[in-house]
């Protein structure tokens, strides 16, 4: 079988790569991925050279490129999208751009080759923001109400590959996505840069009050569902994936992660707040449990160690991916911290 996988040289695109070429070693897989600032064929080092993997830079907006690409396939798995809120309040454009242009382009083009199964990795932030303190979760079937023009552009393209399989009977299906975290994760998002920035000495920024929350899902966890529901899911069907972490807001993580490496909380700096910042997410996953037998199997407190543990080993890595355009970005973001 050959699986093409779009922005596989992303945080989460590469663990799936990873993954899937451990668990289907005689699957074919190409990676598409435009390398932005976010994607780094160093997360693949360990298949690079593999027979069954194969690389090709590109652009997603790229018709001819794509089509290209897609030539025998019979999966494609679609991560490739602009994802960090922050930027997109500065260039909502390229959002738009790759999000929505992008995953049409990509619909096109599978069509044309007659692929077996379009996935499409979502995101929880689709469907808006929870009350602080209250009980709801997201579901499948939760009315979708984006409020930043990242989750606006992720909602888009959701739309349109629900669109492609009634209008043209595209064998699609979706996953939407709670925060996930572990290997290889860009350090701009909140995990990764609470670790880098204690293991450089510096203060870790927390927005406005700290009291956002997420719902966090461990890399594998979401990969392994990833791969049920190309295996077993319903065609036409949205899965919401969720993590073990129950309510637990930004604060809170950057205090574990202080106590996981041994500092206190005189290392936070609480910066200005970001405009229209979601309060609360959490997901009820009892579909896919339901459905396809699957639940998270790794527990929050004990993978987060893990993952602090993997910053401490891989140093090189993330020193690498915060040298160069990332300290740009990061100067504009959070100024001197």
């Amino acid at each position: 079988m050959k699986v093409v996988v779009t922005g596989g040289a992303g945080f989460i695109g590469s663990n799936f790569i990873l993954y899937w070429m451990r668990h289907h070693p005689d699957d074919a897989i190409v990676n598409l991925d435009k390398l932005t600032y976010a994607g780094n064929l160093e997360n693949l080092k360990d298949v690079e050279n593999n027979p069954n993997y194969t690389f090709v830079q590109g652009d997603i907006v790229d018709a001819d490129l794509v089509e290209h690409a897609l030539k025998g396939a019979d999966i494609v798995v679609h991560f490739a999208a602009e994802s960090h809120v922050d930027r997109s309040i500065h260039e909502p454009a390229q959002f738009v751009m790759t999000n929505v242009l992008g995953t049409q382009v990509l619909l096109d083009a599978s069509l044309k080759a007659n692929i077996k199964r379009f996935h499409h990795i979502s995101t929880d932030e689709v469907f808006g923001s929870l009350p602080l303190f209250s009980k709801d979760k997201f579901d499948e079937k939760t009315k979708y109400d984006p409020r930043s023009p990242y989750s606006a552009s992720k909602a888009g393209s959701d739309h349109l590959v629900n669109a492609y399989s009634a209008t043209y009977g595209l064998p699609t299906t979706i996953t939407n996505c709670s925060n996930n975290f572990g290997p290889y994760h860009f350090p701009e998002k909140l995990i990764p840069l609470a670790i880098t920035n204690i293991l450089e000495g510096k203060k870790v920024p927390v927005y406005g009050d700290g009291l956002y929350v997420r719902d966090w899902l461990y890399v594998e966890d979401h990969c392994r569902a990833i791969e049920l529901v190309l295996i077993k899911g319903k065609i036409g069907e949205t899965y919401c994936v969720g993590g073990s972490a129950d309510d637990i807001n930004n604060l809170t993580v950057v205090k574990k992660i202080l106590r996981i490496m041994g500092k206190t909380d005189d290392m936070i700096e609480f910066v200005k707040d970001r405009p229209g910042h979601d309060r609360r997410y959490a997901i009820d996953w009892s579909k896919i449990k339901n459905d396809l037998g699957w639940e998270p199997q790794h527990n929050f407190d004990e993978w987060l160690e893990k993952t602090v543990e993997w910053y401490r080993q891989n140093t090189s890595w993330w020193q690498r991916v915060k040298d160069g355009s990332y300290q740009d970005y990061y100067k504009k973001q959070y100024g001197s911290v």
